[in-house]
């Protein structure tokens, strides 16, 4: 449990990273505030009832988040399933029958059209605010999430199997691919540590 426990706080610095680093100019903490106050906080009830009912389920969602991050930045483009013009990245050699917690993210986004309207929060902004609050749910840290993301209206399958790191790459691949997306050397230990 603590090295789960570990993973989990070093990985939400890493997604933190991830997430900010690239939009901190045009996203703002407060994007929902006004229009839709309910959003986070359904966010979050929804994200405590998953993690209490499968505790693994924190893990899964922040994993997707990770995964979304690495194929053209945080966009949701991981949600979007196969069609003739969409070429899913959930078929992706790392997301194929391994990337779980899609009911959840599905769930959040029906309560959240619910109490705020169709198409005012996006399924991008919805998986970057479940990952922290499933982070939080297992006992992790919380930190300010920057909103206002638009969804991707594409994803790749091909882009996600080049980008998301292979467990078959050696060090300096993975140094490499690291780089490739903003993000350094401590933050690749930080996501390699054993969980086991």
């Amino acid at each position: 449990m603590a090295s789960s426990l570990t993973f989990l706080l070093l990985s939400s610095l890493v997604i933190f990273s991830l997430t900010s680093h690239a939009f901190s100019a045009s996203l703002l903490p407060y994007f929902y505030y006004k229009v839709c106050p309910k959003a986070l906080p359904t966010i979050k009830r929804i994200v405590q009832d998953a993690v209490r009912q499968e505790r693994r389920m924190g893990a899964s969602i922040l994993r997707l988040h990770f995964h979304d991050c690495f194929v053209n930045g945080c966009d949701a483009s991981i949600l979007l399933d196969q069609t003739t013009t969409i070429d899913s990245e959930k078929t992706a050699f790392a997301n194929n029958n391994s990337a779980r917690g899609f009911e959840v993210i599905d769930k959040i986004k029906s309560e959240v059209d619910k109490v705020c309207g169709r198409s005012i929060v996006s399924c991008a902004d919805i998986l970057t605010v479940a990952a922290r609050d499933s982070v939080v749910a297992l006992g992790g840290p919380s930190w300010q999430v920057q909103l206002g993301r638009r969804d991707s209206t594409t994803a790749s399958r091909t882009q996600a199997n080049n980008d998301i790191p292979s467990p078959f790459m050696d060090l300096t691949s993975l140094i490499n691919n690291f780089k490739n997306q903003g993000l350094n050397e401590k933050d690749l230990v930080a996501l390699s540590v054993d969980t086991h």
